[in-house]
C-alpha cells in the first residue's frame, strides 16, 4: 500500500496539470494562437491602404493625372462619324423652298477629322502637366506625413507598454515597502508615519498604475483605428525600440533635402502651373485655327454611286478666328492669373524658408535626442540601483521612509523618460526623413 501511494500522487499531479493545460499533448487550435508581431514597415503598408487622407491624396494625383490625358486629347485631331438625312419642302427647284438647302432629299454619311490649335489649348496642356506634377509631390507629402504618423503611434504605443510595466513594477515595490513598513512598526523599529508614507505611496502608484493601463488602452485603439481596415484591439506589435538607426551627417542631409524635399517640389509646380495659366488666359487675345477634313458623302441618295456617278468624296475647311471685342473679359482673366502666379510665388519663396528652417530643426532635435539617450540610459540604470541601496539602508534604519519613497519614484521617473527618450529619437528621424525622403 505504501508502496502504490508515489505512483498515486504522481496521477493526482497529472490531472492537475491537464486540467490547467488541456491542450498539452495535443496539437493547439490555430485559430487560438497569438497574433503575429507587427513590424513598423508592414504597419506603414497597412495604413497606406486603409488612411483615408493619404488615399484621398493618391486620388487627387490620379485625377491631375488624366486631366493632363485629357488636355493632351484636346491638342490631338479628333475623329467622329457622323450620318443623317435632310429633307426640305419642295418649290418646284432642285433645292427646294430653303436658299441654304442643296436638294430636296439630302443624305449626309461622313467620318470628321477636326484639330483645333490655339495658344490656349498648349498652355492648358502645359499647365496640367505641371498641375500632375504637383498631384505627385503632395502624394509624396502625405505618404511622408502618414509614415511620421505611423511610426510615432507605434512606438507610441511601445512606450505606453512598457510604462504600464514600469507602473506595474513601481507599485509591487510600493506594496513591498508598505509590507517592510508594518513589519518594522510591528518590531518597533520605526513610527507608524513610515506606514502612513508608505501606504500613500502604495495608493499612488496603484493610481499610477490604472492611468498607465487606460493611456496603454487608448493609443493602442489610435493605432489600430490608423492601421486596420476592420477595427480590432487584438494585434502585436514587434518592439524594436533600442534598435537606434545612424542619422547621417548634416552635408548629406543637406543633399538629400534639395532633391528630394517634397513641399518644395509641390510649390514649384505650383508655380509652373500659374505660369502657363497666364500663358492660357494670355492666349485669348490672340488668333485660334481650326481644320477639318470629311470623308463620305452628302449627295441626293443614300448609296456611293447615283445614275453612274461617285457620291464619295472628301471636302477641307480651315478656319482663323481672331479675338476682337468682348467687354474686357479676356484681360479680366490675365490678371486673374496673374494675380495666383504672385501667390504662387510668394508660397514658393515661404516653402523654400520654411524647409530650410525645418532642416535645421529636425536635424538638431535627432542629434539631441540621440546624443540624451546614454544619459536617460543611465540615469534609468542609476536610479534603479539607488533604489537597492537606499531599501537596504532603511532597513538598517539608516534612512527615512520619505527617501524610500523619493527613490521610488525616481526610479520609476527615469524608466519612463528613458522610453520616452527612445519615442522621441525615432519620431525626430520620421520629421526629419518628411524633408529628405528615406536614408
Amino acid at each position: 500500500m505504501y508502496r502504490t501511494l508515489p505512483f498515486c500522487l504522481l496521477l493526482i499531479i497529472s490531472l492537475e496539470c491537464l486540467a490547467q493545460n488541456p491542450t498539452s499533448g495535443s496539437n493547439p487550435d490555430p485559430s487560438k494562437a497569438p497574433a503575429a508581431a507587427i513590424t513598423l514597415e508592414q504597419a506603414i503598408q497597412l495604413a497606406k491602404s486603409n488612411a483615408p487622407q493619404f488615399r484621398q491624396a493618391l486620388t487627387e494625383s490620379g485625377l491631375a493625372r488624366e486631366d493632363k490625358v485629357q488636355a493632351r486629347a484636346d491638342l490631338l485631331p479628333g475623329v467622329s462619324y457622323t450620318t443623317g438625312a435632310i429633307y426640305t419642302q419642295p418649290n418646284g427647284t432642285p433645292s427646294g423652298i430653303y436658299v441654304a438647302a442643296n436638294s430636296v432629299h439630302e443624305y449626309i454619311s461622313q467620318g470628321v477629322v477636326h484639330e483645333a490649335l490655339s495658344v490656349t489649348s498648349v498652355a492648358d496642356y502645359r499647365k496640367a502637366h505641371f498641375l500632375e506634377a504637383l498631384g505627385r509631390a503632395k502624394a509624396e507629402v502625405a505618404l511622408r506625413g502618414l509614415v511620421s504618423t505611423v511610426v510615432q503611434d507605434f512606438y507610441g504605443v511601445i512606450a505606453f507598454d512598457r510604462k504600464a510595466v514600469n507602473a506595474q513594477a513601481a507599485a509591487d515595490e510600493a506594496k513591498h515597502f508598505l509590507g517592510l513598513s508594518q513589519q518594522l512598526e510591528h518590531g518597533g523599529e520605526v513610527a507608524h508615519s513610515d506606514v502612513i508614507k508608505a501606504q500613500l505611496q502604495a495608493n499612488d502608484r496603484e493610481r499610477d498604475l490604472q492611468e498607465a493601463r487606460l493611456a496603454d488602452e487608448k493609443a493602442r485603439l489610435a493605432l489600430a483605428v490608423l492601421i486596420f481596415p476592420t477595427f480590432t484591439r487584438d494585434y502585436n506589435l514587434l518592439d524594436d525600440l533600442q534598435q537606434f538607426p545612424a542619422i547621417p551627417d548634416l552635408p548629406r542631409v543637406q543633399e538629400l533635402a534639395a532633391r528630394n524635399n517634397a513641399d518644395v517640389a509641390a510649390a514649384i509646380a505650383s508655380m509652373k502651373a500659374a505660369d502657363q495659366e497666364v500663358t492660357s488666359a494670355i492666349g485669348g487675345h490672340l488668333p485660334s485655327l481650326n481644320f477639318n477634313y470629311f470623308y463620305g458623302i452628302d449627295a441626293t441618295h443614300y448609296a456611293t454611286r447615283t445614275d453612274g456617278v461617285s457620291n464619295l468624296g472628301y471636302q477641307v475647311s480651315a478656319s482663323l478666328d481672331l479675338p476682337i471685342f468682348n467687354w474686357g473679359a479676356t484681360q479680366s482673366k490675365v490678371r486673374q492669373a496673374q494675380l495666383r502666379r504672385d501667390q504662387a510665388n510668394v508660397e514658393l519663396k515661404s516653402a523654400q524658408r520654411e524647409a530650410l528652417a525645418n532642416l535645421q530643426g529636425f536635424y538638431d532635435e535627432a542629434k539631441v535626442a540621440l546624443g540624451q539617450l546614454d544619459i536617460l540610459r543611465q540615469s534609468a540604470e542609476l536610479s534603479v540601483e539607488s533604489l537597492k541601496l537606499t531599501n537596504l539602508r532603511y532597513r538598517s534604519g539608516e534612512a527615512t521612509a520619505l527617501e524610500v519613497v523619493d527613490a521610488q519614484n525616481t526610479a520609476v521617473q527615469a524608466r519612463n523618460n528613458y522610453d520616452d527618450g527612445a519615442v522621441r529619437y525615432r519620431v525626430a528621424l520620421a520629421n526629419l526623413q518628411t524633408l529628405t525622403g528615406s536614408f
